[in-house]
């Protein structure tokens, strides 16, 4: 077999910039607070772990009532709302702030949007997962006007139960990692909905570096008789991209490890690809790519 590993997968720039930083407290002070998975790799928050990082959760940070000075607090690349700041600031954290430089201006053109749309009633619709953290920082910039959709069918659901009004004005993001197909699939839905008096303004939030790992990938996929995918099971982005795959090669296989390789997926003469999210390392990659070539 050839096995051959998609240059174009590994960490964002945002992954590489949250792990620099966590490595570097680590190395100084020997513990490190992170507020959510610093990224949605098993393995690589296996590694983190071992070092010294200690992964705590909104509810933690509610319930701790003493001060932790000295400590210190990385926000992931995700991002948080304002008031997570506040409370780590008053618990005494020391916080490294490591959220994507994408994601702080899409922070911002949510603020911006929900302060034109006041006067007029209009929403701000966001194209993204419900309930992941990227999302979930996105709305709390703002006070109220944020209908969240998945796909076309929950905003078509939204515009029939009036939650969603077609008759005032909209503004329309993305998640900074979802797909381009799927944010035109929406836009299209909501451009023949609205209203004439009413405007619809679009936004391209989708982060350019996710956006042309989708035609990579599926180029990357159709050039091999076989691709395995390789993410955390809890990465958004991962199983957006695992389906890419699997819609350009059926002999598509999504796996954590190399522990999960399975020989009677290959034939000796397969040229196989392997590749993965924007927050899978490039040391798992090649550990996955090496284990295959044992199969032999």
């Amino acid at each position: 077999m050839q096995v051959e590993i998609d240059p174009h997968s590994g960490f964002c720039g945002g992954v590489i910039r949250a792990i620099g930083e966590a490595e570097r407290v680590l190395d100084a002070e020997g513990r490190l607070y992170s507020l959510g998975a610093i990224v949605h790799n098993e393995e690589e928050l296996a590694r983190l772990q071992e070092r010294g990082l200690v992964t705590l959760d909104t509810d933690d940070l509610r319930q701790m009532d003493g001060p932790v000075a000295g400590e210190s607090l990385l926000i992931r690349a995700h991002g948080v709302p304002p008031q997570v700041y506040a409370r780590a600031g008053e618990l005494g954290f020391k916080v490294i702030d490591c959220t994507c430089p994408v994601v702080l201006g899409l922070q911002k053109e949510i603020r911006e949007a929900h302060a034109r749309l006041l006067s007029t009633g209009g929403q701000i619709v966001i194209f993204g997962k419900i309930g992941h953290p990227e999302v979930l920082g996105l709305v709390g910039q703002v006070e109220g006007g944020v209908t969240v959709v998945e796909n076309p069918e929950q905003l078509r659901a939204r515009l029939e139960d009036g939650s969603l009004r077609a008759d005032r004005d909209i503004e329309l993001f993305s998640q900074t990692t979802m797909s381009p197909e799927g944010y035109r699939s929406v836009r299209q839905v909501l451009e023949a909905a609205m209203d004439a008096g009413a405007t619809l303004s679009v936004h391209d939030t989708i982060c350019r570096q996710v956006a042309s790992r989708h035609r990579e990938l599926s180029e990357f996929a159709r050039a091999h008789d076989v691709v395995v995918f390789v993410s955390g099971k809890e990465s958004s982005n991962g199983k957006v991209l695992c389906e890419l795959c699997s819609r350009a090669n059926i002999r598509t296989w999504h796996i954590g490890s190399a522990a999960a390789l399975r020989a009677e997926w290959f034939r000796p003469e397969d040229r196989v690809g392997v590749c993965g999210a924007t927050s899978t390392p490039k040391w798992l990659l090649e550990e996955v790519a090496l284990a295959i070539k044992n199969l032999q």
